[in-house]
């Protein structure tokens, strides 16, 4: 890999891995369904008009908007309002990856790799060392829903993998446009006009630099410069700097947000993260650059 496509890789796990600790900023003072709405309406509106049409059929567009930005980032984005903190957050929703391969067996009747079934039992007794600490802080319905978002991210993998979309970054903002009226009629119901109001009207700095991070930092740079280095190499090369997103995720949490990671939990977060290791890391194969992996395509 060239330097500056090293240093922009490296970019996207920083801006990624921060984008936890950004998401706790803005539900501060935004309702989650509101805030995700948010987040997708400034990553789309904008988007649409300069890069035209998905090059995808529609229906795929729809499928992944619906798992990926309201079920996966509405539940994230809940769970998190509810106490599940930025840097154990990016640990348990990578446990999508799981939930991809388990997807590709069952749906798209791919053969899983030992290493990939290997990774699996590990990356699983992590998430089970989460879930039984004790000492964790999260209420387990909470961390619950975490995994469930992890879940319906392995969907929209699955989608993906049938839309092959040529443009990652134009298909990431259709992907928000189509999000951004479900989460808004889902805020309205459950948490109500007067909130939504009220959080638009009292809505200070911090919140507006948190929309602005997560729709343009970590959508529209994340996911256009993701495309860029999925085009240029293959995904070999480029996936495995995904397993740094959850690394630098506990890390932004640990030094700005004083979460402390345990002993258990920091046995958990090897475990997972060495799980990961074993599902995506492979051997550069021409089938591996031809197919360019969904799950190794979007991380945050």
């Amino acid at each position: 890999m060239k330097p500056r496509d090293l240093l922009l890789a490296l970019a996207v796990v920083v801006v990624w891995g921060i984008n936890f600790v950004i998401i706790e900023v803005g539900l501060e003072g935004v309702p989650p369904l509101l805030l995700s709405a948010l987040r997708f309406f400034f990553a789309a509106v904008p988007a649409i008009f300069v890069l035209g049409k998905p090059r995808v059929p529609w229906r795929y567009v729809v499928g992944v908007g619906l798992a990926l930005g309201v079920a996966k980032f509405g539940l994230l984005f809940i769970a998190m309002d509810h106490g599940v903190p930025a840097g154990l957050s990016s640990l348990v929703l990578q446990a999508q990856v799981i939930f991809t391969v388990l997807f590709a067996i069952a749906v798209l009747r791919e053969r899983p790799r030992p290493a990939q079934l290997v990774g699996i039992v590990i990356a699983c007794i992590g998430i089970a060392l989460i879930v039984l600490d004790r000492k964790l802080s999260a209420p387990v319905g909470a961390l619950v829903l975490v995994i469930v978002a992890a879940g319906f991210w392995g969907v929209s993998n699955t989608i993906t993998r049938y839309a092959k979309p040529p443009d990652t970054l134009r298909f990431m903002v259709w992907v928000s446009a189509v999000a951004v009226v479900p989460l808004l009629i889902l805020s309205l119901i459950t948490e109500g006009p007067r909130a939504d109001v009220d959080a638009l009207r009292d809505i200070n700095l911090s919140g507006i630099g948190a929309i602005a991070y997560l729709a343009f930092g970590a959508t529209l740079f994340g996911f256009g410069v993701w495309g860029y280095l999925l085009r240029q190499y293959d995904a070999s090369t480029v996936a495995p700097f995904s397993l740094l997103v959850p690394i630098v995720g506990m890390s932004a949490a640990w030094v700005l947000r004083g979460e402390a990671v345990g002993l258990q939990q920091g046995i958990a977060a090897v475990l997972v993260i060495g799980g990961m290791a074993c599902t995506i890391i492979r051997r550069r194969t021409p089938r591996a650059v031809e197919s360019g992996d969904p799950e190794l395509t979007s991380v945050a």
